[in-house]
């Protein structure tokens, strides 16, 4: 690699078409190399043989389609899969894929390490390094298709993407938005919307201007039901309490007829399990567009939380379904791998936590 080609992989159709139109090229250029990308899944220009040949040579000279690249790989007993994949000499990143039924769902990074500190995380415990580029973050879908055995002639193998590994997707907002267009594009993956979820701890004004720029399934990290406990669990609440936070969910969801906010809420033994935490859950989600996913805890070395006992998480959803709150409970996948939720570490050199505030937000807008 030279460091003037430019990286098409992760590029949105409107810059695709301007890198063609610099090229001297017509923009539908741009249509036909993101179906080669994305469909085809074709990393070499010489395999695209409706391109002409001077434009292969051109095209092999100025850009390349550069994929991170796989450190690590292992496979669960119930079926999951999960990468390492490299991000330079000493860092590392997790991708995991879901198989179900119905569906195959991949569960991607943002970052190397997280922002932010939630305590029943094992990514969080890693500290943070830096935020993924669009490239980075959409290779994680195309190197899964391609380990997955994925062929443009049959179903489809990756049918629900979700932004819930390593990393606060909103805190890296620059990246992760493009990201999200070409998941979304007809000549990109090609996904429903209802089919990719950002997942968040509760950025609210990055919620508002997601809702803006990119309409795609909103999750939200609460893991409980008032303010002091949540300030323990989740510390971005005390820049953005759950009163601002539920506001911004409920104008998200009112942008799109019939869309529900998924609120992820980890059991956490004699923490947050209680009978009266789920009745205030409810008071606050009742008669609202939200469903409450509850997660049981998956343990990571160092951690001093427990998982709730079945049927404390049992009851915690009767009481809400009871009130009316929709609520299901997530199966645990991966768990053997370290591959389940709040499991995920990868490598990182921890190079700064960048505290609540202002700071933040301006990490979410920058590469």
């Amino acid at each position: 690699m030279t460091a003037d080609r430019i990286n098409l992989l992760g590029l949105p159709r409107p810059e695709m078409e301007r890198f063609f139109s610099g090229l001297g090229q017509k923009p539908f250029r741009a249509r036909q190399i993101m179906q080669w990308i994305y469909r085809q899944g074709v990393d070499d220009f010489e395999r695209m043989t409706d391109l002409s040949k001077s434009l292969r040579q051109q095209l092999a000279e100025v850009a390349e389609i550069r994929v991170p690249g796989i450190v690590a790989a292992q496979s669960s007993a119930d079926g999951t899969r999960k990468w390492m994949l490299g991000m330079g000499e000493t860092q590392g990143i997790e991708t995991v894929y879901i198989p179900e039924p119905a569906r195959g769902t991949l569960c991607i990074s943002s970052q190397v390490g997280c922002v932010l500190d939630c305590s029943f995380c094992s990514t969080a415990q890693q500290g943070f390094n830096r935020n993924l580029g669009t490239a980075e973050i959409v290779g994680q879908v195309w190197l899964a298709n391609r380990e997955l055995g994925y062929s443009p002639d049959g179903n489809r193998i990756v049918t629900n993407v979700v932004l819930m590994g390593m990393g606060e997707p909103l805190a890296n907002y620059r990246n992760v938005i493009p990201a999200l267009q070409v998941f979304l594009d007809d000549f990109g993956f090609g996904l429903s919307r209802r089919r990719v979820t950002l997942s968040t701890s509760g950025i609210v004004p990055m919620i508002e201007k997601l809702g803006e720029d990119c309409n795609v399934a909103l999750a939200v990290s609460l893991h409980a039901p008032d303010n002091a406990l949540r300030n323990e669990l989740v510390p971005i609440n005390r820049r953005y309490p759950i009163e601002e936070l539920l506001d911004a969910c409920w104008r998200y969801a009112s942008e799109v007829y019939g869309r529900f906010i998924t609120f992820e809420y980890v059991m956490l033994d004699g923490v947050n399990d209680q009978p009266s935490h789920a009745a205030a859950l409810a008071a606050l989600l009742k008669h609202r567009p939200g469903k409450v996913n509850l997660i049981p805890f998956n343990p990571f070395p160092g951690t001093r939380y427990r998982r709730s006992p079945v049927a404390a998480i049992e009851r915690f959803r009767e009481i809400l379904l009871r009130n009316r709150v929709r609520a299901t409970i997530r199966k645990t996948r991966g768990e053997d791998i370290d591959a389940a939720c709040g499991q995920l570490a990868g490598r990182v050199n921890d190079r700064t936590r960048i505290r609540l505030g202002k700071k933040l937000v301006q990490v979410a807008v920058r590469p």
